[in-house]
């Protein structure tokens, strides 16, 4: 997990300092895979801190079909003229908030524990 979050540390930090600029048509694309790769780092925090049973394989082919779907749903609605993305962020802003309200009570409870 410490190698995850110095990558993600990393990949803040080159992607502030890069003058890479995003083309607009693709904006609500990045949005939905980066929120999407939050949803999945969130949800391996979570399972790591409640010692849930932790599978890499698990992880990056759940994170891989996460996004899969959500950049699917978002060209599906693209197609279509709706805001489908919408839906998708919504519902990945959920499930973060959720994992990371998990997340919360189980750190509270280790150091419960400790104090004790």
């Amino acid at each position: 997990m410490l190698w995850a979050l110095i990558g993600i540390l990393l990949g803040v930090i080159l992607g502030l300092i890069s003058h890479f600029t995003i083309p607009v048509e693709l904006i609500k694309y990045t949005a939905v895979i980066i929120i999407g790769l939050l949803d999945a780092l969130f949800g391996g925090i979570k399972g790591e801190l409640t010692k849930e049973e932790y599978d890499p394989t698990i992880f990056i082919t759940g994170l891989a079909f996460n996004i899969i779907l959500a950049l699917g749903i978002t060209l599906l609605g693209e197609k279509l003229g709706l805001d489908l993305y919408l839906a998708v962020t919504i519902v990945f802003i959920f499930r973060i908030f959720s994992n990371l309200a998990i997340a919360r009570r189980s750190l509270l409870d280790i150091f419960k524990k400790r104090k004790k």
